[in-house]
Protein backbone atom coordinates (compact mmCIF):
# COMPACT_ATOMS: atom_id res chain seq x y z
CA UNK A 1 0.00 0.00 0.00
CA UNK A 2 1.22 3.50 -0.89
CA UNK A 3 0.25 7.01 1.39
CA UNK A 4 -0.10 9.60 -0.98
CA UNK A 5 -0.04 13.06 -0.14
CA UNK A 6 -0.39 16.05 -2.48
CA UNK A 7 -0.04 19.85 -2.06
CA UNK A 8 -1.87 21.80 -3.63
CA UNK A 9 -3.51 25.00 -4.67
CA UNK A 10 -6.75 25.78 -3.07
CA UNK A 11 -8.98 26.37 -6.20
CA UNK A 12 -7.37 22.72 -7.85
CA UNK A 13 -9.28 21.21 -5.12
CA UNK A 14 -12.82 20.44 -6.91
CA UNK A 15 -11.00 19.07 -10.50
CA UNK A 16 -8.42 16.97 -8.59
CA UNK A 17 -11.19 15.55 -6.28
CA UNK A 18 -13.76 14.93 -9.29
CA UNK A 19 -10.52 13.11 -10.93
CA UNK A 20 -9.27 11.03 -8.43
CA UNK A 21 -13.13 10.04 -8.02
CA UNK A 22 -13.42 8.62 -11.35
CA UNK A 23 -9.92 6.67 -10.68
CA UNK A 24 -11.91 4.87 -8.06
CA UNK A 25 -11.09 6.46 -4.96
CA UNK A 26 -13.49 6.56 -2.81
CA UNK A 27 -12.18 8.20 0.24
CA UNK A 28 -9.84 10.85 1.56
CA UNK A 29 -8.07 13.71 3.82
CA UNK A 30 -8.13 17.11 3.18
CA UNK A 31 -6.06 19.63 5.59
CA UNK A 32 -5.82 23.48 4.79
CA UNK A 33 -1.93 24.18 5.17
CA UNK A 34 0.41 26.97 4.49
CA UNK A 35 3.66 27.06 3.75
CA UNK A 36 6.38 28.20 1.00
CA UNK A 37 8.60 26.51 -1.44
CA UNK A 38 11.04 28.01 -3.95
CA UNK A 39 8.51 30.96 -4.35
CA UNK A 40 9.03 32.02 -0.42
CA UNK A 41 5.86 33.61 -0.58
CA UNK A 42 4.62 36.79 -2.37
CA UNK A 43 3.79 40.69 -1.86
CA UNK A 44 0.55 41.77 -1.57
CA UNK A 45 -0.79 45.14 -1.01
CA UNK A 46 -3.67 46.36 1.22
CA UNK A 47 -4.90 50.15 2.09
CA UNK A 48 -1.61 51.08 0.35
CA UNK A 49 0.48 49.80 2.18
CA UNK A 50 2.88 46.59 0.39
CA UNK A 51 3.18 43.40 2.66
CA UNK A 52 5.14 40.14 2.57
CA UNK A 53 3.21 36.83 2.70
CA UNK A 54 5.64 34.52 3.85
CA UNK A 55 3.41 31.50 3.96
CA UNK A 56 0.80 30.86 0.67
CA UNK A 57 -2.52 28.32 1.70
CA UNK A 58 -2.52 25.51 -0.18
CA UNK A 59 -4.31 21.70 0.47
CA UNK A 60 -2.87 19.03 1.28
CA UNK A 61 -4.60 15.99 -0.02
CA UNK A 62 -3.53 12.56 1.69
CA UNK A 63 -5.13 8.91 0.33
CA UNK A 64 -3.76 5.50 0.96
CA UNK A 65 -4.05 3.16 -2.07
CA UNK A 66 -3.63 -0.02 -3.02
CA UNK A 67 -0.16 -0.92 -5.07
CA UNK A 68 -1.92 -1.37 -8.03
CA UNK A 69 -3.70 1.81 -8.72
CA UNK A 70 -1.06 4.06 -7.21
CA UNK A 71 0.66 5.22 -10.63
CA UNK A 72 -2.93 6.03 -11.62
CA UNK A 73 -3.65 8.22 -8.85
CA UNK A 74 -0.38 9.96 -9.07
CA UNK A 75 -0.81 10.78 -12.77
CA UNK A 76 -4.36 12.05 -12.09
CA UNK A 77 -3.28 14.05 -9.33
CA UNK A 78 -0.53 15.53 -11.81
CA UNK A 79 -2.60 16.01 -14.61
CA UNK A 80 -5.60 17.94 -13.15
CA UNK A 81 -3.12 20.31 -10.37
CA UNK A 82 -0.81 21.29 -13.22
CA UNK A 83 -1.01 24.91 -13.87
CA UNK A 84 2.69 24.92 -15.14
CA UNK A 85 3.43 27.88 -12.76
CA UNK A 86 5.02 28.34 -9.59
CA UNK A 87 3.81 26.90 -6.39
CA UNK A 88 1.53 24.26 -8.11
CA UNK A 89 2.99 21.64 -4.97
CA UNK A 90 4.26 18.79 -4.41
CA UNK A 91 3.48 14.84 -4.05
CA UNK A 92 4.77 12.80 -1.86
CA UNK A 93 5.02 8.87 -1.83
CA UNK A 94 5.27 6.55 1.01
CA UNK A 95 5.33 2.99 1.91
CA UNK A 96 2.14 1.98 4.31
CA UNK A 97 3.31 -1.62 6.24
CA UNK A 98 -0.62 -1.82 7.63
CA UNK A 99 -3.71 -0.18 7.91
CA UNK A 100 -6.74 -1.23 9.96
CA UNK A 101 -10.33 -0.06 10.27
CA UNK A 102 -11.29 0.45 13.69
CA UNK A 103 -14.99 -0.35 13.12
CA UNK A 104 -14.78 -3.92 11.84
CA UNK A 105 -11.01 -4.72 13.13
CA UNK A 106 -9.96 -5.49 8.97
CA UNK A 107 -6.91 -4.79 8.03
CA UNK A 108 -4.74 -4.50 4.98
CA UNK A 109 -5.57 -3.70 1.72
CA UNK A 110 -9.20 -4.84 3.22
CA UNK A 111 -9.38 -2.19 5.50
CA UNK A 112 -9.07 0.88 2.67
Amino acid sequence: MKKIEAVIRPFKLDEVKEALLEVGIRGMTITEVRGYGRQKGHKETYRGSEYQIEFVPKIKIEIVVDDSISEKVVDSILSTAKTGQVGDGKIFISDISDVIRIRTDESGPEAL
